[in-house]
């Protein structure tokens, strides 16, 4: 915790980064740049990007009046935090009339102070499965070619290895050649959403691209149980996750997923099997979860409707169908989890945490994933069709009153082993 509100940062023409002497730092909450508060910041986390934001001109307080403040000597500057930390707000700023919509990343608030960055955020999950310095790409490299020429007709085994851990560096890709943690399954070329911000799939007529490259095929059961079983067998508590950031939705392929969880499921009785998902088909998850399926995490970037249907933009699912999908999982005594897209002046609005309380009652559910979210902010809120968002607690605050009422619900950002899975539900049902 720094001693004081940060300085300001701005970036100058030629991308240098720079503090202002004269401006404390602002956040953004909604339209709104705010005030915070000391306790609100931490370090910037080790493996965390800082970069300028073109076309926009940072807004701080002036130290001597208060009064907010425009700073004209450049530009706005904003951080990507390394995974594990959820943040409370994001960067605060004015725009030029002709700045182009930003790239898909997230835009904390971040500013500068006695020789260190500081960020309003918390780390929200303990776990190190995605420190960046953990990763050592030789060893990557080296066990993508061995797995590919052990499996040589497996086009799933080479599409997350030569495509996701080596061209993208997903970090559950790689994760899985070094042989730990959670093994990603893509599996669905097709979605039945049409998220504004969909990270495999943009529009041609839209002025951002998609970062990354969408599966093209069908995988088989096989494919899929050939290399999963010996993850599960070998890496210690693993995970492996149907629904990936590189598809479409994987309950589209529920019926070879139920089938190769089946034959994972002969083979061994170890590990978590996880499915990441929209949650629109209720019926599908059921019988996922009577094939053997242990959790689901359902991703969603508000639990009111009105929020949700202009951003997700379903076809032939109702958003009703997100909390069934919880429930149903509950129901077989698996493991469920919201992937939360935190942005703050929605996500801690009144209104939001209000109906995020009504969901968590009605579902039961086991988390909440707080993930920052990785949109253009002024450009989410004019595709939805916000222009409001009412009164607002701060996202530290909903986080607190959540957990007060609620303290069953873990807080994370990452998806649970089995052991913990199987602590937690027997500490709920003890209590």
């Amino acid at each position: 915790m720094p001693n004081q509100i940060p300085n300001l940062l701005y970036a100058d023409s030629n991308g240098n980064i720079i503090d202002d002497d004269d401006l404390f730092m602002s956040g953004r909450s909604g339209f709104d740049a705010v005030a915070m508060d000391i306790a609100d910041f931490i370090e910037l986390p080790e493996g965390s990007d800082v970069y300028m934001l073109p076309n926009r001109h940072p807004i701080g307080f002036n130290k001597e009046t208060g009064e907010p403040t425009i700073c004209e000597k450049g530009f706005a500057v904003a951080a990507q935090m390394a995974p594990a930390h959820s943040q409370f707000y994001i960067s605060s700023y004015v725009k030029d009339a002709d700045a182009e919509t930003l790239p898909l990343f997230a835009y904390t608030a971040v500013g500068w102070l006695n020789g260190k960055f500081y960020v309003p955020a918390i780390r929200i999950d303990a776990d190190i499965r995605q420190e960046p310095k953990n990763f050592d790409q030789t060893l990557v490299a080296e066990n993508v070619a061995r797995l590919t020429k052990k499996f040589p007709d497996n086009r799933l085994l080479d599409h997350i290895g030569n495509n996701c851990a080596l061209n993208y560096h997903c970090p559950a890709a790689r994760n899985f050649f070094l042989n730990r943690y959670e093994a990603p399954i893509p599996t669905s070329p097709a979605c039945n959403s049409n998220c504004i911000g969909c990270i495999s799939f943009q529009p041609e007529k839209e002025s951002i691209t998609s970062t990354q490259d969408r599966l093209t095929f069908k995988p088989t059961a096989k494919e899929i149980a050939e290399y999963t079983i010996e993850h599960l067998n070998t890496a210690p508590n693993p995970i492996i996750s149907f629904g990936q950031g590189c598809e479409g939705e994987p309950l589209l392929m529920w019926e070879t997923i139920r089938d190769a969880i089946r034959e994972i499921r002969k083979k061994t009785s170890k590990g978590s099997i996880n499915i990441n998902t929209n949650g629109s088909m209720p019926h599908a998850v059921e019988e996922l979860c009577k094939a053997g399926l242990n959790s689901i995490r359902v991703s969603t970037n508000s639990v009111r409707k009105k929020i949700y249907d202009p951003y997700y933009l379903p076809n032939n699912y109702s958003f009703d169908a997100l909390a069934e999908s919880v429930k149903v999982v509950r129901k077989y005594n698996g493991w469920a989890s919201l992937n939360y897209f935190v942005f703050p002046g929605m996500s801690d609005a009144v209104e939001e945490y209000e109906a995020l309380r009504k969901f968590i009652r009605e579902t039961n559910l086991s988390m909440i994933q707080w993930r920052n979210f990785n949109i253009d902010p002024d450009w989410y809120l004019q595709k939805i069709g916000v222009t409001e968002t009412g009164e607002c607690l701060g996202m530290k605050k909903v986080l607190q009153l959540i957990k007060e009422e609620f303290p069953h619900i873990t807080y994370g950002y990452f998806n649970p082993g089995i052991d913990l899975i199987k602590s937690k539900l027997k500490e709920a049902v003890n209590d």
